[in-house]
């Protein structure tokens, strides 16, 4: 009894005060709304589109930004390439801002080389339906659609792709039109423009290596994509592209020795890249020359520095360039890594036999299909195998005639 009778004397204001509950109502953080971009369903992560759909669907629905995704090249990076091309597609038809870099080639002429985008209000024709002769029954139509040894087995679907699209379709017959590319932002990072500066001895980066990192911290700066800068001005995102890291071109020596003297130069200049993006609204794509790396243990510290790691095996100039196996196909995909973002154990791809192909227009990624082995070639190994059982039975005086089975 003596708690109410001490709060009679109360202003009712302070009363007010003990009545409150700190149960408060549970409300959506805001997400920050920027072109071309949209939250996760798993992590609520915001994501951007890599430019290939299928590529999207097999990294959780985008590529988180904050994040580094590594491209183990093809053999003779072709196709590696051609990702990398589509990722910065992407950012130009989204009216996001870029960053390449390359040692080879001048990134001036890989944005010439980007694929043209197609326009979502370019009417497809449908074809026109044939019109049905009136003798011809239609049950007789349905049945010759398909064979009937396979009229009853569940269909493969060998397409990657979600319920709601994501990102932009785009034909790699056609190069993009330079009013569409002109019209984004691009920041160029041209190794030999760039003279070799100083760095201090016990600096375990090379010097290309410090000098990009230097550029890119630049540019993120000044051009308002950190994530603790005044948002003075609407967000964008920062794509950025760099080709063939730790190939000989940037002074690495990864590819040209077994016990290379520079073997911690790449790792550390991806630890600084991982920081940066961290707290920037920025998102990487950096393709590596694996298949020239000798040290396998090197190469899995490079990939362990990466959120998101793919590879590329190219069947040109294999064997299975002429296996009739993989006759649809151009290549195989492996998932090496994928991202651990707010999350003990991230979603693994469902289907681990993964194959791309570059059509005419259109790059894809899909699950490995291998066709049938079909009834009436094992019928022929059969018989032939009957054959070379007949032919030894009468070789060891067996009395029977003809190709008859044994009865032992």
């Amino acid at each position: 009894m003596a708690a109410p009778m001490s709060s009679v004397g109360k202003p009712t204001a302070e009363r007010s005060s003990f009545n409150t509950t700190s149960f408060q109502k549970r409300t959506r953080s805001k997400l920050i709304s920027i072109p071309g971009t949209r939250p996760s369903v798993q992590n609520g992560q915001l994501l951007v589109s890599t430019g290939v759909t299928s590529l999207d669907y097999l990294l959780g629905g985008g590529l988180a930004v904050g994040t580094v995704l590594l491209i183990e090249e093809d053999r003779y990076d072709s196709y590696s390439r051609m990702i990398l091309k589509y990722f910065l597609a992407e950012g130009v038809v989204c009216r996001h801002e870029l960053f390449v870099a390359a040692a080879q080639d001048n990134p001036d002429d890989i944005l010439q080389e980007l694929p043209a985008p197609i326009l979502d209000d370019v009417a497809i024709l449908k074809p026109v339906e044939q019109p049905r002769l009136s003798g011809e029954p239609q049950d007789s139509l349905d049945a010759m659609k398909i064979a009937w040894r396979y009229q009853n087995l569940p269909k493969v679907q060998t397409a990657l792709a979600s319920s709601s699209r994501f990102g932009h379709y785009y034909d790699v017959s056609k190069t993009m039109e330079p009013e569409i590319r002109q019209a984004a932002k691009c920041h160029s990072f041209y190794l030999p423009e760039h003279p070799n500066q100083s760095s201090p001895t016990h600096s375990t980066m090379l010097e290309s290596y410090s000098a990009l990192l230097k550029s890119l911290q630049e540019v993120i700066h000044r051009e308002g994509f950190d994530v603790a800068a005044p948002m003075s001005k609407s967000r964008n995102i920062l794509r950025i592209g760099l080709h063939s890291l730790g190939s000989a071109l940037w002074g690495d020596d990864l590819c040209c020795h077994d016990n290379p003297r520079n073997s911690h130069a790449l790792t550390t200049f991806l630890y600084g890249l991982r920081a940066l993006l961290r707290s920037s609204l920025s998102v990487a794509v950096v393709t590596v020359p694996s298949h020239l790396i000798q040290d396998r243990a090197l190469m899995g510290s490079i990939t362990r520095l990466c959120d998101n790691a793919i590879a590329l095996e190219s069947f040109k100039g294999s064997e299975r360039e002429t296996n009739p196996l993989y006759k649809d196909y151009h290549g195989l995909l492996h998932v090496r890594q994928v991202p651990h973002l707010n999350c003990l154990a991230s979603k693994l791809p469902d289907h681990k036999d993964l194959a791309f192909k570059l059509k005419r227009k259109q790059f894809s990624i899909e699950r490995l299909h291998l066709p049938p082995d079909l009834s009436e070639t094992v019928s022929r190994v059969s018989r032939g195998e009957l054959a070379g059982a007949a032919v030894v039975a009468s070789g060891c005086g067996s009395g029977s005639s003809g190709n008859k089975h044994l009865d032992f």
